[in-house]
């Protein structure tokens, strides 16, 4: 994928969230890729979920996560389908278009590891079994298999479930796959670990829009940074300060 734009005649149709979320609605939206790795990261509420899941359902990806023409998750009833919603105001430019790929999603896994294993009984094979580690484990364990193969990659905070040791491993196999340009990866994280990975892009969304960042300025870095240089202090701060006056 290498450009992804707003289809304006069609928004013009639309109403509520997440068509009011600001950085949709501001004129000329346009995103480009132009790096194997693109992390976004942005606070709760300003939509890096829905997008990545927009993303993902435009590329022809079931918004619940999973392969595609998976369909893991049963949720015909859901309240929520914004990310379906925003991918019909979205075209994609592709060079090639590529098929092959994987949408995770850290809150959907177990559905999609218990999926996984029943597909496997079914046609004889061997279960993968994710399931059977501790849940960071199976993490790694997923990511180290579905990401060896060349195709485009959808991540929705993948750090959830890693311990910082682990957070490293998934770096590592980050920076394979950011090194050999035979696959693409975009993902959204809250974690400085991952934001740092060398020569990704790294996007910053917030209500006013989304913009290249250099992670070190960020606030999730700060926000570390601050609390490994004088933990007592800040934790003595933040208790007191609930909108973090240091940041």
């Amino acid at each position: 994928m290498q450009r992804l734009v707003i289809l304006e005649d069609k928004l013009v149709e639309r109403s509520g969230y997440p068509f009011d979320l600001p950085w949709v609605t501001g004129q000329s939206f346009e995103l480009r890729f132009t790096t194997p790795v693109t992390i976004i990261f942005g606070e709760n509420g300003t939509g890096k979920s829905t997008l990545i899941e927009a993303i993902a359902a435009l590329s022809g990806y079931d918004e619940a996560g999973g392969g595609k023409g998976y369909r893991p998750v049963d949720h015909s009833n859901a309240i929520d389908k914004s990310g379906a919603e925003l991918a019909e105001v979205l075209r994609a430019g592709w060079l090639p278009k590529v098929t092959n790929g994987w949408f995770f999603k850290a809150e959907s896994f177990f559905s999609v590891a218990r999926y996984l294993d029943a597909a496997a009984r079914e046609s004889g094979a061997a279960a993968p079994d994710f399931l059977s580690w501790s849940h960071g484990e199976g993490f790694i364990r997923f990511f180290e298999e579905r990401m060896s193969r060349q195709g485009i990659y959808f991540m929705d905070e993948p750090e959830s479930a890693l311990s910082p040791k682990r957070q490293l491993e998934l770096l590592r196999i980050l920076h394979r796959i950011q090194a050999q340009a035979s696959t693409q990866v975009i993902m959204a994280t809250h974690s400085p670990i991952l934001m740092a990975l060398p020569n990704a892009r790294v996007l910053e969304i917030t209500r006013h829009g989304i913009a290249d960042v250099d992670y070190r300025n960020t606030q999730h870095f700060k926000l570390y940074q601050s609390f490994t240089e004088n933990p007592e202090e800040f934790i003595a701060e933040a208790v007191l300060n609930t909108d973090h006056a240091r940041i």
